[in-house]
């Protein structure tokens, strides 16, 4: 009711738990939860990762088709709902197949991942890392312990900054890895490595790829039968595709069975009854007849009334 004195609560009883900063185990218990999340699912299309799974300079863990879809243009230039929510999660750090790594994970019996010097379990709560450009995965310890900068199953060199953390959560990792992407553009290179987009443009506009044939004019007899084969074989997927500079079979058939998808979901989206309904489906090029002015529609006009 009200002025009777009672009805007007005090900020005591409408506050009943002062607000606080979380403790230390409900931050690890988020935390792990996190992990969880990102050691099992893509944070782009939401699906379970599954081989191949790649890797930007920040760690995080993606499925190659959903980057692959993401890189790929976008019917009539619409922006999707995978662009959106990839360019919020990637912010920038993908912006070709040289700014992924391709990974190599051992797994045990049961399907997790493990290391394959330690054979201890890789995922949340682990300390697991990657190697550039090789991409083989194993726990941080087996790394340290071993001397010298080769990897541990292929032998290829690898540099000590070019130990990538996998889902860093420690706030030196973190920063190492902002600080390695800024080194590598200076030097005109991708997180693989590899020479980067912008500065494989600047090479082109130079003309260093007109001279190149120069330097091996019959390069075509050089090849080998194998090689060939391959090249013979691959015209199709080429096609298909659309993009005749992946080199990488197991790329290119991924690239083109994302392409036919999103060409089939194009038609289906064409073919639905509901939009066909909206539009006549009478030959536009034939005349009308006395259907043509519906204003005028089944009138005649006496003939002694024109002047």
């Amino acid at each position: 009711m009200g002025n009777d004195g009672g009805s007007i609560p005090k900020r005591r009883e409408l506050v009943k738990e002062a607000a606080r900063n979380p403790t230390t185990a409900e931050i690890k218990e988020s935390q792990q939860e996190q992990q969880e999340y990102y050691w099992t699912t893509d944070p782009i299309s939401r699906k379970p990762l599954s081989p191949p799974i790649v890797s930007d300079s920040s760690g995080k863990l993606f499925n190659k088709d959903t980057i692959l879809e993401y890189l790929l243009p976008s019917p009539d230039d619409e922006s999707t709902p995978l662009k959106t929510d990839a360019e919020s999660i990637l912010q920038g750090s993908v912006k070709s197949l040289k700014d992924i790594v391709t990974l190599t994970f051992d797994t045990d019996a049961s399907g997790a991942f493990k290391c394959p010097i330690t054979s201890d379990r890789l995922g949340p709560g682990s300390k697991a890392i990657y190697l550039v450009p090789c991409g083989h995965v194993f726990s941080g310890a087996a790394v340290k312990e071993v001397s010298g900068e080769r990897c541990l199953t292929c032998n290829e060199v690898y540099a000590s900054n070019d130990i990538i953390p996998i889902l860093p959560t420690a706030a030196t990792d973190i920063a190492r890895l902002s600080l390695r992407v800024k080194t590598l553009k200076e030097k005109g290179l991708a997180h693989s490595l590899k020479k980067s987009s912008k500065e494989s443009k600047k090479r082109k506009k130079r003309g260093d790829d007109e001279e190149a044939p120069a330097l091996v004019p019959n390069a075509t007899n050089t090849l080998s039968k194998s090689e060939k084969t391959n090249s013979a074989a691959t015209p199709d997927l080429e096609k298909t595709n659309g993009h005749s500079g992946i080199k990488n079979t197991s790329t290119a058939s991924l690239t083109a069975r994302v392409m036919a998808e999103s060409a089939a979901s194009k038609k289906r989206r064409l073919e639905n009854e509901n939009l066909k309904s909206l539009f006549s489906s009478r030959d536009q090029s034939k005349p009308s007849g006395r259907s043509g002015d519906f204003m005028t529609r089944g009138f005649d006009i006496p003939a002694g009334a024109k002047r």
